[in-house]
C-alpha cells in the first residue's frame, strides 16, 4: 500500500470533470430537444441543437469518472483510519453536506424553477422531496458515494482482497458484467428509468457499473497502476485516434428516435446497441483522459490548487448559480450561444467565488 495517494494530475481532472459537469448542466437550459425542459431549474426558449450532442458526450464520461476517482482515493483513506473514524469522515464530508443541501438547495431549486417560468409558488411542503417524493437532482451522487464507502469498508474488514485481481480481468469485467447488467435491468425495469427514494436516487441501468468504476479505481491504487511516471505510447495515441468511433456510433443511437416522430420501438436490438456503444465510449474516453492529464496535467500551480480545492463546493451549488444566472439571462434578446457561454462562465466563476469566500471566513473564525 502507498504511503500517499496524492497525485496533482487527479486532482486537476476531477477538477476539470466538475467543470465538465457545470457544462452539461448549463446545457440543459438551452437543450432544443426538449428533454430538459419538463424537469431543469430553467428551460430558456432560446435553443442551441449542438449542446445535446455535446451533452450526450458528457454524459457517458462524467459520472464514471468521478466514481473511479473517488474510488483511487477510499483505500488510503480506510487504511489509515479506524473503521469509525473512517465513517465519521465519509459522514462529514458527504452526508452532512446532503442533509443540509436537500433541505435547502432542493427548495430553492423549484422556487427557481416556478418563478422562471412565471408559475405560482405553491405550498411549502411540496418544496422538499421527502414530502413531495421527487428527485434529488444532482445531489443524488452524495448519499450514493456514501454507500459505496460503506461497503467498500465492508469488504475490507471482510479481508476480500481486490489486489488479487488483474487490470485487464478487471477491465473485461466491468465491461462483460456491467453491459449484461445495464442491459438486464433496462429491460426489466424500463428504459433509462431511475428510483427515487427519500435517501437514494439512482439510475437503475448504471448503478451497478458505477460500483464496478468505484472498485476499479480502488484497484488502481492498490495494485499501483499511476505510480510510474506518465509517458506518451502508442496506446495513448491509438486510443485518442479512434475514441471518435464509438463515441460518434453512441451519438446516433441517442439521436435515432428523433428521426421517427410518430414513435420509436426501443427493442431488444437497440437497447444493446446502446449500451455497447456506451461501454466502448466510456472505457475509450475514460482512458484517454486519464492519459492526457498523466501526460500533460501533472503539475501543481497556485490556479489548479484554489480550483482543486473549490471543487466539490462547485458542485454542491452550481446547479442554483445555473438557476439564478439563467433566469436573468432570459429577460436580454440575444443569442443563445452567447446567453450559453456567458452562463458557463458566470455559473463557474461565481460559484468558485463563493466557495472561496466561505473557506477563508471559515478558516478565519476557527
Amino acid at each position: 500500500m502507498h504511503k500517499s495517494n496524492h497525485l496533482n494530475w487527479l486532482d486537476n481532472l476531477r477538477t476539470t470533470t466538475i467543470f465538465l459537469v457545470v457544462i452539461y448542466h448549463v446545457g440543459g437550459v438551452y437543450e432544443a430537444a426538449g428533454l430538459w425542459g419538463w424537469f431543469w431549474i430553467v428551460d430558456d426558449p432560446n435553443t442551441l441543437t449542438w449542446v445535446g450532442i455535446l451533452g450526450i458526450m458528457f454524459d457517458i464520461m462524467v459520472m464514471p469518472t468521478m466514481f473511479f476517482i473517488s474510488g483511487y482515493l477510499t483505500p488510503y483513506s480506510v487504511s489509515s483510519k479506524t473503521g469509525l473514524e473512517f465513517l465519521k469522515g465519509k459522514s462529514k464530508r458527504l452526508l452532512v453536506p446532503w442533509f443540509l443541501a436537500v433541505f435547502t438547495l432542493i427548495p430553492t431549486y423549484k422556487v427557481i424553477f416556478l418563478y422562471s417560468r412565471g408559475l405560482p409558488q405553491e405550498n411549502w411542503l411540496t418544496y422538499f422531496h421527502i414530502t413531495n417524493l421527487n428527485s434529488q437532482n444532482w445531489l443524488w451522487f452524495l448519499p450514493v458515494l456514501f454507500l459505496f464507502n460503506l461497503l467498500y469498508l465492508g469488504f475490507t474488514r471482510a479481508n476480500l482482497k481486490f489486489s488479487k485481481v488483474s487490470v485487464k480481468a478487471a477491465i473485461s469485467g466491468i465491461f462483460v458484467l456491467g453491459f449484461l447488467a445495464s442491459l438486464g435491468l433496462g429491460s426489466w425495469l424500463g428504459f433509462r428509468s431511475w428510483t427515487l427514494t427519500p435517501i437514494l436516487d439512482f439510475e437503475n441501468e448504471r448503478l451497478v457499473l458505477y460500483f464496478f468504476m468505484f472498485l476499479f479505481g480502488a484497484l488502481c491504487f492498490e495494485k499501483g497502476v499511476f505510480s510510474k511516471e506518465a509517458r506518451s505510447n502508442k496506446w495513448y495515441i491509438i486510443m485518442s485516434s479512434i475514441a471518435w468511433i464509438p463515441v460518434t456510433a453512441h451519438i446516433f443511437m441517442r439521436i435515432l428516435p428523433f428521426f421517427y416522430p410518430e414513435g420509436f420501438d426501443i427493442t431488444l436490438a437497440y437497447r444493446v446497441g446502446w449500451w455497447l456503444s456506451f461501454y466502448l465510449s466510456l472505457f475509450v474516453l475514460l482512458y484517454t483522459m486519464i492519459e492526457t492529464f498523466r501526460i500533460y496535467f501533472d503539475k501543481p500551480g497556485r490556479i489548479w490548487g484554489e480550483l482543486n480545492k473549490n471543487s466539490y463546493g462547485v458542485y454542491i451549488i452550481h446547479v442554483i448559480i445555473i438557476g439564478i444566472f439563467g433566469t436573468l439571462l432570459m429577460q436580454f434578446d440575444i443569442s443563445a450561444w452567447i446567453k450559453y457561454s456567458a452562463l458557463v462562465v458566470l455559473t463557474y466563476v461565481v460559484s468558485n467565488l463563493l466557495v472561496s469566500l466561505r473557506c477563508r471566513y471559515f478558516v478565519r473564525h476557527q
